[in-house]
């Protein structure tokens, strides 16, 4: 009787397993997968599903794309994922929930293009490596490139900068705006319809000849989207801010106005966004403070300005100029910590003792006084010829400092030491 009950039984796993693969074509299980899908998990379920999913991918029913797991054979297999081309013009995508990134051929990528959300169907094949095809564009990553023009006599093409774009942009005659060979230019990719070798695109913005400063940093720019300037929406919104100190946001605000505070930067900064502050207590111990510039007292959630500034996530420095994350009335005034200015700010203090050993701490909005604005080099100046302003507080940051350094240090913190690299520009650029 035994016997004979094992027999359906089995019949009915051969069927479940297929079922369920069927039903599921777009990606490859293990058996414990299909053990927790099926509901199986009593003892010795697992043999049985292994032993079924050999069968039946002996029989030609279904294919293990690898090493233990399984797949119907001939369903079409689909995924999503992120489309990363190499310079030879292969790609990988990345699927969320798979292993590993799956393989493109060159000849597979259809009109993707690199980092284009994108639906491809998975190959079957002996190897380790996974491979598919790009069979759909779900959406497009960008769509405006950088590159230089090459002006043909009879047609004209844009070789993009970026060597992930492994195809030239065919530019029509009527949407040159009048680019001259060899020059840099930003295009817009109008179109790439199915079965043509190039996508078509139209010039928007000439920066003009390779090599050139203004050129190249226009270039850059627009490459990897810095905006040069904010839209007028968010200028306008800048400036109707009201920026001025009053005394009803100072009571709500703990005050350090009358405490020495400076800030130290670079001596080409244009922005200052932290000072420290320095006050002998009674018991003897030093109160320090670090103060941020309290950009959220400005910055609103659901704003105009604070959703342009999610955007842009922070300021870039390139090496001739800065693209800010905020528009210049924040930035360079009501954000920065300029000398002989009260400002808001959000800070953290910290009582310590000549040990540099932490007492006590406070975290909140501030407003402050800063006093003077150094550079590093003048502090370290001051360090050490032992002269200057306010040199005895450099000389007791400094001790503190070094004393909170060694204790990382000995706690297990590890410093890399390098070299900060800076241009110095001539007229020319």
């Amino acid at each position: 009787m035994a016997k004979k009950k094992k027999a359906p039984q089995k019949h009915f796993l051969f069927e479940s397993v297929l079922d369920f693969l069927k039903n599921n074509p777009s990606r490859s299980y293990n058996y414990k997968q299909i053990g927790a899908a099926l509901e199986m998990d009593q003892e010795g379920d697992r043999f049985k599903i292994i032993e079924v999913l050999e069968e039946l991918a002996n029989k030609g029913l279904l294919i293990e794309p690898e090493r233990g797991k399984f797949a119907i054979k001939g369903g079409k297999r689909t995924l999503e994922g992120t489309i990363d081309f190499t310079s030879q013009g292969s790609a990988y995508v990345t699927v969320k929930d798979e292993e590993a990134d799956i393989f493109i051929h060159e000849s597979k990528t259809k009109n993707a293009l690199n980092g284009d959300l994108v639906r491809i169907q998975l190959r079957e094949g002996s190897g380790r490596k996974k491979e598919g095809e790009v069979v759909e564009v779900i959406k497009r990553n960008k769509t405006d490139f950088v590159g230089t023009v090459q002006v043909l006599p009879k047609t004209c093409f844009m070789v993009c900068d970026s060597y992930k774009i492994h195809v030239d942009f065919y530019i029509p005659h009527d949407k040159r705006m009048g680019v001259e060979n060899g020059q840099k230019v930003l295009a817009r990719m109008t179109e790439w319809k199915d079965g043509e070798k190039n996508p078509t695109a139209e010039v928007i913005e000439i920066f003009g000849y390779p090599g050139e400063h203004k050129t190249e940093m226009h270039a850059i720019m627009a490459e990897y989207g810095l905006p040069m300037v904010f839209p007028e929406a968010i200028e306008k919104a800048a400036k109707s801010l009201p920026t001025q100190i009053t005394e009803s946001e100072i009571a709500r605000r703990r005050d350090f106005r009358k405490v020495l505070t400076f800030t130290i930067d670079p001596h080409d900064a244009k922005d200052f966004d932290d000072a420290l502050s320095l006050k002998k207590l009674e018991n003897g111990n030093w109160e320090v403070g670090v103060h941020i510039a309290d950009v959220t007292h400005y910055l609103k959630p659901g704003t105009l300005l604070d959703d342009e500034a999610v955007k842009r996530a922070t300021s870039v420095y390139l090496v001739d100029r800065c693209v800010p994350m905020l528009p210049e009335v924040l930035s360079n005034f009501a954000c920065s910590l300029r000398p002989n200015e009260e400002k808001y700010t959000f800070s953290a203090v910290f009582e310590l003792d000549e040990n540099a050993d932490i007492l006590s701490e406070w975290y909140g909005k501030t407003v402050i006084y800063s006093d003077k604005r150094f550079s590093y080099e003048d502090v370290q100046t001051t360090i050490e010829t032992k002269e200057g302003e306010y040199k005895e507080e450099i000389f007791v940051l400094d001790r503190l400092a070094k004393k909170l350094r060694a204790k990382r240090q000995a706690a297990g913190s590890v410093f890399f030491d390098k070299e900060e690299v800076k241009f110095h520009l001539d007229e020319a650029g």
